[in-house]
C-alpha cells in the first residue's frame, strides 16, 4: 500500500549513539577486566598504608609515603606512556602497562624477605608504573571505541568496573591481612627477636594479595596478546583536519583541558586521601578496631561501586558537568561533617563521599579530551599525570592529623572537592556541547 498523496511522512526519532562499535564489543570487555585490576592493586594500596605505620611504627605522614610512591609512578610514567601509544597503538601500551605492573606485584617476594621498608616502596613504584602505562593506554582506548557523543557514557560504564576490582582489593586487606596482623598489645610484651619475627609474619601477609593481582594480570596480558584488537584512531578522527602546532601548545591553549587536569589532580587527590584515611578515621575518631575498620573501608567502596553504575545511567539523561557540580558539593558537605561529628555519623560521612566520587575521575576525563581528535594520546598522559594529587595531598592531610587531630584533615578532601566542582561551573557556563548523551550498548 502507497501512502496517500500529500500525506506528512512520520517524524523520524532522533539516532541515538552507539556506546561502542560491534567489531570492538569483546576488546571492549577485555579493558575492562584491565580496569578491575588495577582497580584491586590501587584500594588495597589504601590498607597498607595502615599496615606500614603498624608494623614499622611510623607516624601518618611516614606511612603515606606508601601513596607518594604509588602515585608518583603515574606521574613519572604518564609521558613514557603517551609516547609508547602514539608510536605502537592503544594495544602496545595496554600490554606494556600488564607486564611492568605484573613484574611489581613479583617483586613483594623479595621485599617480604628482606624487610626493608624502602624495598617495598620499590615494589609498589614498579607495580604503579606499570598502571600508570595500561592507564594511559586503556582510557583513550575506551573512548575511541565508539562514538565521540557516547564517549564519555562509556568511559564511565568502563570505570564502573574499576570498584568492583577495588572492591575485591580491599576485601582481600580485610581478611587477609587486617585481621591477622599482630596487635600493639602483644607488641608490648615481645622480645627484640619476637617482635622481628611477628614483622615477617604481619609483612607475609601483604605478599599473599600482591602474588594473586600479578599472576591475574598475567593471565590478562595473555587474553589481550592474541586478541586483534587495534584502533588506529578515535572515532571521527578522520574528519578533524590536524591542527598546526604542537600538541602542547594546543591542549595547552584548550581551557577546557587545561582546567580539567588541575580539576582531575584535585580529584584524585580528595579520592586518595578519603579511602587512604577512613580506616584511621575510624579507628582513630570513633575507637573502631582494626579488624572491624577495615569493613568501613570496604562499605566505601561498594557504595562508589553501586554509585558509579547509578551515574553511568544519569549520564545517559542529564549533562556530565550537571552531575558532577551536585556530587562536588554534596562531597564537601560530607567532609565537613566529618570535620565536626567526631563520633559514627562523621564515620558515616566519609563513608558517604565515595558516593560523590563515583562519577568524578571519567567525567573530568571525558570532558577535558572531548573534541581533541588525536592529540587525545597526548592529553590522556597530561590526565594521568594529574594522578600526582593522589601522592602530594594525603601528605598534607596526614600532617593536618598529625598537628589538628585526625578529623580535621577531611578539610583536606573537602577543599579538593570544592575545587572540583568550580571545574563543574566554568564547563556549565560554557555553551560547549554536553547535553544528554543517550546511548545503546550494541
Amino acid at each position: 500500500m502507497t501512502a496517500a498523496r500529500g500525506a506528512v511522512p512520520p517524524a523520524q526519532e532522533p539516532t541515538r549513539a552507539r556506546l561502542v562499535d560491534r567489531h570492538l564489543v569483546v576488546p571492549f570487555v577485555l579493558l575492562i577486566l584491565c580496569f578491575a585490576a588495577w582497580g584491586a592493586a590501587a584500594n588495597l594500596t589504601d590498607i597498607l598504608v595502615g599496615v606500614f605505620r603498624t608494623v614499622f611504627d611510623m607516624s601518618n605522614f611516614q606511612s603515606s609515603l606508601v601513596q607518594f610512591a604509588y602515585y608518583g609512578a603515574y606521574f613519572t610514567l604518564a609521558i613514557p606512556a603517551a609516547v609508547i601509544t602514539r608510536r605502537f597503538g592503544y594495544k602496545a601500551g595496554v600490554l606494556t602497562g600488564l607486564g611492568l605492573a605484573a613484574f611489581g606485584g613479583l617483586l613483594f617476594i623479595p621485599a617480604s624477605q628482606l624487610l626493608v621498608y624502602e624495598f617495598f616502596l620499590l615494589a609498589l613504584f614498579t607495580l604503579a608504573a606499570g598502571l600508570s602505562i595500561l592507564e594511559t593506554s586503556a582510557n583513550p582506548f575506551v573512548i575511541a571505541m565508539g562514538p565521540e557523543a557516547s564517549s564519555t557514557q562509556r568511559l564511565n560504564l568502563a570505570q564502573a568496573f574499576n570498584p568492583v576490582g577495588a572492591n575485591i582489593g580491599v576485601l582481600l586487606g580485610a581478611v587477609l591481612i587486617l585481621p591477622s596482623l599482630t596487635s600493639e598489645a602483644a607488641k608490648t610484651i615481645m622480645s627484640s627477636e619476637e617482635l622481628r619475627q611477628s614483622q615477617e609474619q604481619d609483612l607475609a601477609l601483604v605478599l599473599k594479595p600482591y602474588l594473586g593481582i600479578a599472576l591475574v594480570l598475567v593471565l590478562i596480558w595473555l587474553l589481550i596478546a592474541f586478541r586483534k584488537m587495534d584502533v588506529a584512531t578515535p572515532a571521527g578522527v578522520e574528519e578533524v583536519p590536524v591542527p598546526t602546532g604542537s600538541v602542547g601548545s594546543r591542549l595547552w591553549a584548550n581551557r577546557h583541558y587545561r582546567y580539567g587536569v588541575i580539576a582531575q589532580f584535585f580529584n584524585v587527590a580528595a579520592q586518595t586521601c578519603t579511602w587512604t584515611f577512613t580506616i584511621l578515621y575510624a579507628q582513630d575518631v570513633v575507637g573502631i578496631s582494626p579488624g572491624d575498620a577495615g569493613w568501613y573501608l570496604q562499605a566505601s567502596l561498594i557504595l562508589f561501586l553501586v554509585s558509579r553504575f547509578v551515574m553511568t545511567w544519569l549520564l545517559g539523561l542529564f549533562r556530565p558537568t550537571l552531575l558532577l557540580f551536585i556530587m562536588a558539593v554534596f562531597g564537601v558537605v560530607c567532609c565537613l561533617v566529618a570535620v565536626f561529628s567526631l563520633n559514627l555519623l562523621g564515620l558515616l560521612a566519609v563513608v558517604a563521599i565515595s558516593a560523590s566520587l563515583s562519577l568524578m575521575f571519567p567525567t573530568i576525563y571525558g570532558v577535558a579530551l572531548l573534541g581533541l581528535g588525536d592529540d587525545a594520546k597526548f592529553g590522556a598522559a597530561g590526565l594521568v599525570m594529574a594522578i600526582l594529587g593522589g601522592a602530594l595531598l594525603p601528605m598534607v592531610h596526614a600532617a593536618v592529623m598529625d598537628i589538628a587531630g585526625p578529623a580535621l584533615g577531611f578539610v583536606v578532601p573537602g577543599a579538593c572537592l570544592a575545587v572540583v566542582a568550580w571545574y563543574a561551573v566554568f564547563d556549565l557556563r560554557t555553551n560547549r556541547s554536553g547535553g544528554e548523551q543517550l546511548a545503546t550498548v550494541v
